[in-house]
């Protein structure tokens, strides 16, 4: 009779390390992914500091490149660290070059903001929505904006501290509303 309890209890021990063994390799791709983010954002802040010492030196701001308002810091930042590996890739230009494509730059229409995307997303509900429901539908309805998971909370919360939404914590996650406006 005492090798049934010892099976018994073998198996609670084996079912119980395949468990462990599982909820090990979930959290360690949790990890992985987590640092490549880091690693992302480490990049892009060297490149916002090489910038930063570029323009250091400046004594007239209005030489300075000019921010659009309203504008996460992270979509400058990602703006400018695209214009950064652009300028590192592409080969020299002349000043006519160059000249022409600033005039059309200007002339072309910007994408809307992410933070303007994500509220008329929200105002579609009455519910509250997650934070990946709504980079979910962001990228079903934007296919060329692909924002990361971080860049979305990170968005969301500055609209929280705008007082455009407003957020909802249930147990562990935080889920978003619009807040409605009073018609003036």
């Amino acid at each position: 009779m005492t090798s049934q309890p010892a099976a018994t209890l073998r198996s609670r021990y084996v079912a119980q390390a395949a468990s462990d063994l599982e909820e090990n390799r979930r959290r360690q791709q949790e990890l992985a992914e987590r640092l490549s983010v880091l690693k992302q954002e480490e990049s892009l802040l060297v490149d916002i500091l090489n910038l930063a010492e570029r323009y250091e030196g400046f004594a007239d701001a209005s030489r300075l490149p000019e921010q659009v308002q309203d504008e996460p810091a992270v979509t400058k930042a990602k703006q400018a660290h695209t214009r950064a590996a652009a300028r590192r890739s592409a080969p020299a230009k002349s000043a006519t070059a160059t000249t022409a494509a600033k005039a059309g730059a200007k002339g072309k229409s910007h994408q809307p903001l992410l933070g303007d995307l994500l509220a008329e997303l929200l105002g579609q509900y009455e519910e509250p929505r997650l934070a990946k429901e709504l980079r979910d539908e962001l990228l079903e309805k934007h296919p060329d904006r692909n924002p990361t998971p971080q860049v979305v909370r990170n968005t969301l919360e500055s609209l929280v501290a705008k007082g455009r939404i407003r957020r909802h914590k249930q147990q562990r996650s935080v889920m978003y509303t619009l807040v409605e406006r009073d018609s003036d």
